[in-house]
């Protein structure tokens, strides 16, 4: 995997994952980190949409001021 799509995995990761004033906007922009996760990754982009939501929430309840 060449370091292009990496370092736009981590751009686009960065950019979705740190917003959302809500729950389900965490979630979701959560969800569609964990989808351009898969896609640069090739798995299974069900399975990363659910661990990037989880994720993100579980970040962001815990930390709100980096939110």
């Amino acid at each position: 995997m060449g370091l292009s799509k990496w370092i736009g995995f981590g751009l686009v990761a960065g950019a979705l994952a740190g917003c959302g004033d809500t729950g389900i906007e965490q979630g979701l922009l959560g969800a569609g980190a964990g989808v351009a996760a898969a896609v640069v990754l090739d798995t299974n982009p069900v399975a990363t949409a659910a661990a990037g939501a989880v994720a993100n929430v579980a970040f962001c309840q815990a930390y709100p001021s980096r939110c």
